[in-house]
């Protein structure tokens, strides 16, 4: 089931506890000796900076999928870790993320420490309304791996009320030039969301080589006798430069096109309980300016998509930051998310990169 470690950190006391909730899931994720203590340095790091320079926030941490899926289920999956916070901002990034900058009378090692040791380190920051810094770390072996043009995708999960277990799920897979990124709500919430969301991630993995409405079908298959779930599925075929869209309940999506937004529509049902009749697949061409966000609804209705995220400049953020933002902007400490909550974001590699 997809275990989510949140640690509120508004005093020192939680620095700890966020170090020990990475180390747990580092031995979850059965990492090495140097990236067990490279994750339990980034967790410290980042929510001493919570302290120092926001006045608290929060520290996520989960074992994801990695950042372009590969073929299989061997690929090691790493630990990721978001500190996120309603704080004033960076007004510079760049000279944040600089070893020995301090705005705090402390050593600043904090953020450059954090991009040096994590295989992937992404900040979001907006003055005024907080920041999001966000690392994944995994096996030695996968550190400097290349990513194949396409497609990446990333996430984020908030378990409702600080349980364990969100009923929330996303995962990536890959079969070919086909990558698929499916998001599942598991009914209500709870360990049998839970396990209706776990189950929905276990079939996707046996099915990655079929199409969205195909997957949907199996999927519905699979769900029988969980409490079901609501699922939506976003797969690209990088060799025809397209994107096929298919969902069945109300995970929400929408899909930035050269800068303007636009909803993907799902169909009414559950999975695994109440099937639709038909299962609309919608297709469109996937290209450097799209981007897609895909969420549950724990989500506020009227979320407004985060300023500036859309693709075109080559400086686009890591994806599991986007979904850190949207998920930030969206609520605030007086108005928390309402429900287990989860964000996934599938957009094109950077032209930049393999």
């Amino acid at each position: 089931m997809p275990r989510v470690w949140e640690v509120p950190v508004h005093d020192s006391t939680r620095v700890r506890d966020a170090r020990v909730a990475a180390e747990q899931a580092a031995a979850a994720a059965a990492l090495d000796e140097p990236r067990t203590a490279a994750a339990a340095l980034v967790a410290t790091e980042l929510a001493t900076n919570l302290l120092k320079h926001a006045g608290g926030g929060r520290v996520l941490i989960e074992i994801v999928d990695p950042l372009v899926p590969a073929a299989g289920r061997n690929a090691a999956r790493p630990v990721q870790i978001a500190a996120i916070d309603h704080g004033p901002g960076i007004a510079d990034v760049a000279a944040a993320l600089r070893d020995g900058f301090s705005t705090a009378r402390s050593l600043g090692a904090g953020l450059g420490t954090c991009r040096r040791v994590a295989d992937d380190f992404g900040v979001h920051s907006v003055l005024g309304r907080g920041t999001v810094a966000l690392a994944r770390v995994g096996s030695a072996a996968a550190r400097g791996a290349a990513e194949p043009a396409g497609a990446r995708a990333g996430g984020i999960n908030v378990p409702f009320g600080g349980a364990e277990y969100s009923g929330d799920a996303w995962a990536w897979v890959r079969s070919g030039d086909r990558m698929t990124l499916m998001l599942a709500d598991g009914l209500g919430h709870g360990p049998e969301a839970a396990r209706a969301s776990a189950a929905a991630v276990e079939a996707l993995h046996g099915s990655a080589h079929r199409s969205p409405a195909e997957m949907l079908r199996h999927l519905d298959t699979a769900l029988g006798g969980t409490r079901g779930a609501a699922v939506a599925l976003a797969q690209v075929d990088v060799g025809a430069g397209r994107l096929r869209f298919a969902g069945i309940g109300n995970v929400g999506a929408r899909l930035c096109e050269g800068g303007s937004w636009r909803a993907l529509v799902s169909r009414p049902g559950i999975v695994g309980v109440h099937r639709s009749a038909t299962v609309r697949e919608e297709e469109t061409a996937w290209a450097q300016d799209r981007l897609l966000i895909l969420h549950s609804d724990g989500l506020p209705s009227r979320w407004v998509p985060p300023a500036g995220i859309c693709p075109g400049t080559g400086t686009e953020p890591d994806p599991a930051v986007t979904a850190a933002v949207t998920i930030r902007d969206a609520s605030s400490p007086a108005r928390p998310v309402r429900d287990d909550t989860a964000v996934a974001v599938l957009s094109p590699t950077p032209p930049d990169r393999p």
